[in-house]
């Protein structure tokens, strides 16, 4: 599925109020980008914790700083993507595929990895 700018930002709106759960019907407003195509979107600082991105495209993707604690990345196409001092602490990337990624400065404690393609990513 693809998403506008204008939608994105509200699936990431309403992900606060499922966290925070302080609104009427904070139950439904978990992010939900499930295969979604987010190939070069802009995530910076987002606060995406524990939201489903199984199988998503974020190749070329601006995560940097991004709050991806506990998400499910698991298969998601992170070729390229920009997670420079992102917040990965317990996500589960179990298969994704982060061909070239820049991890620099990213919390990994906890993360699954396993069978994740790290090949030519960035871990300095």
């Amino acid at each position: 599925m693809q998403y506008t700018e204008e939608e994105l930002k509200k699936i990431i709106e309403n992900h606060q109020h499922w966290i925070k759960e302080d609104c009427d019907g904070w139950e439904n407003m978990r992010a939900n980008l499930y295969c979604a195509n987010l190939y070069g979107a802009n995530l910076g600082g987002a606060n995406l914790e524990r939201a489903n991105l199984y199988g998503a495209n974020l190749e070329r993707a601006n995560l940097e700083r991004a709050n991806l604690y506990g998400a499910n990345l698991e298969g998601a196409h992170l070729e390229h993507a920009h997670l420079e001092g992102a917040n990965l602490y317990g996500a589960n990337l179990e298969r994704a595929n982060l061909y070239g990624a820049n991890l620099e400065r990213v919390h990994l404690e906890r993360a699954n990895f396993y069978g994740a393609n790290l090949e030519h990513a960035h871990l300095e």
